[in-house]
């Protein structure tokens, strides 16, 4: 940041003794003469993101883009517009199938046009399009983010539109739509369980919107289970080695499960974080007052011990392990 400072590429700025930087004319006229189809999206024009935000609450939002971006970007997922399918673009777009994990930004997605108005007021961070689905990306941070349900559930109507059912309908379909929620730690997955919406209804609750909803980290660990949420080879060799011992799963049974212990006791794959499937599995054995094993990561098993409390048994998986089985 100092190098930066002093060949004169950022600026820094105070306002509500908050501290920011930003790109000086020189930095944006290398980014622009260096790389023109990259940037040009975000530095030229009348963009939003080509204007100032100093009110402290678009300067959080901000930050929470830029975690996000982070976050994909170390999962090995494609962020640069000249690296991905212009899929939301007015035009440009040939029908190209999205073979690799992209990310979009909720301003990418905005550029649908007057399509996209309908979702202005809407939370989400942006899209991320995975061989395994399309998962609607949302940063809450530190603590539980303002929440609209109606603003949400037009976001993943216009998914539905645009994606399912028009340009990559031979790809996706409606039933692939999921929610995903990134936050500093795996507390915040607590609350997220707990949460009624707070006194007004106002604050992120698991309403429904999404019938899988998962939670990860912003940080290495949530970046390693982000690149084994988008590759359905990997986590189909992990689902393999957990299943060694168990008896195939009967998803036409109330509680929910992938799988079962030779006594019949139900097993949920849960190293996902899939909050509502965690909540059904959770909620289908208090009222049937039975016992369940739910697999997890280590570091994750404190606050899923703490929301299932005894009933559950948790079997975890040793992170640092897997990752160099799976991911050397």
């Amino acid at each position: 940041m100092t190098a930066l400072k002093k060949a004169g590429l950022l600026r820094t700025y105070y306002r509500d003794r908050l501290r920011g930087y930003r790109l000086g004319t020189k930095a944006k006229s290398a980014l622009l003469g260096g790389w023109p189809e990259r940037f040009t999206f975000c530095l030229t024009g009348d963009a939003e993101t080509n204007r100032l935000k100093s009110e402290a609450n678009r300067r959080f939002r901000l930050h929470r883009l830029a975690e996000t971006y982070i976050t994909m970007g170390n999962a090995g997922v494609l962020l640069y517009p000249d690296e991905k399918p212009k899929v939301f673009a007015q035009t440009g777009f040939g029908g190209e199938a999205v073979t690799y994990p992209a990310f979009y930004s909720s301003r990418e997605v905005k550029e649908l046009g007057a399509d996209a108005t309908q979702i202005r007021s809407s939370r989400f961070a942006g899209v991320l399009l995975a061989p395994t689905g399309i998962f609607v990306t949302y940063n809450s941070g530190g603590a539980l983010m303002k929440w609209r349900y109606k603003s949400e559930l037009r976001v993943k109507t216009l998914l539905w539109n645009i994606l399912c059912q028009q340009r990559l309908a031979q790809q996706y379909r409606v039933e692939q739509v999921h929610g995903l929620v990134l936050g500093d730690s795996m507390d915040l997955a607590y609350q997220i369980l707990t949460s009624t919406g707070g006194a007004k209804h106002d604050y992120f609750m698991l309403d429904g919107s999404y019938d899988h909803f998962y939670f990860l980290t912003n940080d290495h660990q949530g970046e390693v289970i982000l690149a084994l949420l988008c590759d359905p080879v990997k986590t189909a060799e992990l689902n393999r080695i957990l299943s060694q011992g168990l008896t195939a799963g009967n998803p036409g049974r109330a509680t929910e499960q992938d799988a079962a212990e030779p006594d019949g006791t139900p097993v949920l794959f849960g190293y996902f974080c899939d909050l509502p499937r965690i909540v059904r599995f959770n909620t289908s054995l208090e009222l049937m007052e039975r016992p369940g094993t739910l697999i997890c990561f280590d570091f994750q098993a404190d606050v899923l011990r703490r929301y299932c409390g005894d009933r559950v048994h948790l079997q975890t998986i040793d992170f640092t392990k897997f990752e160099g089985r799976l991911f050397p």
